[in-house]
């Protein structure tokens, strides 16, 4: 008896930008390939234990192994397997969300890895200083990268 089983690997890699006080932020990932029969979605982070982000089998989300850090901050389009979005919306990003995500579909025949996305939360924070007999200030106020 031999099951013959194949890994597809075609990847995008993107960066996505958040800063400090967003509600949400979405992680793209689309899918424009053949029709996979009965299709998981997987969002997952390797330097996780457990990797799982969110799993979407089904009509369902799946939350049974989820790492706890996204319990009830992660969701996927209701018609993500018809309109083959799969971005992933994260709800209260914190600092700690910043990462590399895996997007990938699967079924019982094959594995596709679709796209990478490299999430970056940043806080953009202004010093305040007050100064008295001052003709003249300028105040340059960016974003701190973390």
């Amino acid at each position: 008896y031999f099951k013959s089983s194949f890994l597809l690997l075609h990847a995008l890699a993107v960066v996505v930008e958040v800063y400090e006080g967003a509600k949400s932020v979405q992680l793209p990932c689309q899918y424009t390939g053949l029709t996979l029969t009965n299709p998981t979605v997987l969002w997952t982070r390797n330097d996780l234990d457990p990797k799982s982000v969110h799993v979407r089998r089904e009509e369902t989300n799946d939350v049974t192994g989820q790492n706890q850090r996204y319990s009830g901050r992660t969701s996927v389009r209701p018609d993500a397997l018809d309109s083959l979005d799969f971005s992933l919306t994260l709800r209260n990003p914190q600092m700690t969300d910043s990462g590399n995500y895996t997007c990938s579909i699967r079924n019982e025949r094959a594995e596709l890895k679709l796209t990478d996305v490299q999430l970056h939360k940043q806080s953009n924070t202004c010093v305040s200083i007050m100064l008295q007999n001052v003709v003249a200030l300028t105040l340059v106020c960016g974003f701190l990268s973390r």
